[in-house]
């Protein structure tokens, strides 16, 4: 039997403050200008509902683990020892080491999408709600951008002297500093994790092709952007280790996390970090979509021989580098591929698969169209990439930014360049260089104006929005897998969500429209 997938992005968004005349000043730190950010729209959407408090919903971080490692106690991973370190000789390395930290003093709150908006390290951060299709994830992560537009017009009509909060979906600064979107997927616990990560890998090094946001220079850790290079992915630079836990130092192709935010005994979620923000739709969808699709025939156990680079870190940086397409990558047994040729041999897998059910994962209907589009990208890009450029958005960034060099007679390392590069990624509609491109849409705007108030309807992200929206009041905290409700009672009262495909609109409509407050549906829900 195939396992659903339910899947969602995070995105860390790049924030600025300027002054009047243009300059971006030194008095506001990016933490204080994302906590400024957070707190408009939620107090904005509270006095829209009338509500008497100054604070939403707070983010409940009772079972946030992130540094439990996935690969402690998997027996078929070389890399650890059940007590989790790492056998290295001299002094091992516990897995907690370099675990991340979690902030829980930030601003961070739960809005009636079911999303997460929150204030990460010194960025503005919004995570989707639990979806089922990769289409649903291209409507929340685009509700998600229209909802940092919105705080960005209301924590802007309360900054002084006319300083203005300017959002990009980008993933660097340009001056070593490098920023996440991560994906999540939801699978079945008893998949072995080094099984998933050996077949992860190669998909991972070479979606960019069609998923990258592309990038003008080579950047580093703390060193700024320089070269006269253009590269294919924004975050590629940035990664040191082939596995790892980090999610902010020594980043790994494969992240470790495992926190699943569900039954533990059933589910692992596959916690993906190297991924660009898109702006495009497309390749968002192509991005969720082929991920989904190959790790649901992963995990099904179709896959036995999976494709093993010799250098997964320096692959993601040849395949980055390359806008040809052509380098070969060397593979662990000594023969070659290129990134085109191995995302045919994935996409020939997962199509083979679909006769086992596998599109079944992300509903029959959206396998079908991951795998046409996925299909049809494939063989444009081997045709000539420049034909996606209303599709894949590096392909739309270099057409635009080397006509300009062209015309101008710029090297790549003009700064000139690099401005358009970052405005490309602009989400103010009148400044943004993509929003001219007529980039293809997946999403209607009517589709989006209501994800950024409606959850979705499939995943129990649909009981959480619908709490807030009808007895918010009563929630006090909330996260992944349970609601916490104030109900005149003399201690509080936790309902958990353990099962992510329960807690759909079919499964509780009926009792919310039947329920006139919150201890009724405390009460009707036994908790």
């Amino acid at each position: 039997m195939v396992l659903p997938i339910v899947c969602g992005i995070e995105t860390e968004y790049g924030i600025i403050v300027r002054s009047p005349d243009g300059a971006e000043p030194t008095s506001m730190s990016p933490m204080t200008a994302s906590s400024i950010l957070v707190s408009a729209y939620v107090d904005t959407g509270l006095r829209q509902r009338g509500a008497s408090t100054a604070s939403g919903t707070s983010w409940d971080f009772h079972d946030e683990t992130p540094s439990n490692d996935a690969r402690v106690g998997d027996a078929e991973h070389p890399g650890t020892t059940p007590s989790g370190a790492r056998p290295g000789g001299a002094g091992d390395i516990s897995v907690s080491t370099f675990a991340p930290e979690v902030e829980a003093h930030l601003v961070n709150t739960v809005l009636s999408n079911g999303s997460r908006f929150y204030v990460d390290h010194a960025h503005p951060e919004l995570s989707t709600p639990e979806c089922r299709t990769p289409r649903e994830v291209v409507r929340y992560d685009a509700a998600g951008d229209e909802i940092l537009r919105r705080a960005m017009t209301a924590a802007n009509s309360q900054l002084p002297g006319r300083r203005e909060v300017v959002i990009y979906k980008n993933n660097s600064d340009g001056k070593g500093q490098s920023y996440g979107c991560h994906e999540n997927y939801l699978l079945a616990r008893s998949t072995p994790f080094a099984h998933l990560a050996a077949g992860a890998t190669p998909h991972l090094v070479t979606r960019q092709i069609f998923c990258g946001a592309g990038k003008v220079g080579r950047e580093a850790d703390g060193v700024p952007a320089s070269g006269d290079v253009f590269q294919i992915s924004q975050r590629a630079d940035f990664f040191e280790e082939a596995i790892g836990l980090e999610t902010t130092l020594k980043r790994p192709v494969v992240n470790t996390r495992d926190e699943p935010h569900a039954d533990a005994s059933r589910y692992r979620r596959f916690h993906v970090i190297i991924g660009d923000a898109n702006i495009s739709e497309v390749a968002t969808l192509l991005k969720v979509g082929t991920t989904a699709l190959w790790l649901a025939t992963i995990d099904a156990g179709l896959v036995t021989d999976p494709i093993r680079l010799a250098a997964p870190v320096s692959a993601v940086r040849t395949v980055s580098r390359d806008l040809t397409l052509r380098e070969p990558l060397e593979l662990a047994n000594g023969s070659t591929m290129t990134a085109l040729d191995i995302q045919w041999e994935i996409f020939r897998q997962v199509d083979a698969a679909a006769s086992h059910g596998i599109l079944e994962s992300i509903g029959a209907e959206a396998g079908n169209e991951v795998l046409q589009r996925w299909h049809d990208v494939l063989a444009t890009l081997e045709r000539d990439p420049m034909e996606l450029a209303d599709t894949v958005d590096w392909v739309a960034k270099y057409r635009l930014l080397d006509a300009y060099r062209q015309r101008h007679g710029l090297a790549w390392s003009n700064p000139r360049l690099a401005a358009m590069d970052l405005q490309y990624h602009d989400l103010r509609p009148e400044r943004s260089l993509a929003a001219r491109l007529g980039l293809q849409r997946i999403c209607s705007d009517d589709e989006v104006a209501r994800a950024v108030i409606e959850p979705p309807e499939s995943t129990r992200a649909w009981f959480r929005g619908r709490s807030l929206a009808q007895f918010g009041d009563a929630v006090v905290s909330a996260n992944w897998d349970s609601l916490v409700f104030d109900v005149g009672e003399s201690a509080l009262r936790r309902v958990p969500m353990m099962d992510p495909v329960k807690g759909t609109r079919a499964h509780v409509e009926a009792l919310f429209d039947g329920c006139e407050d919150a201890a009724e549906l405390v009460r009707r829900l036994g908790a």
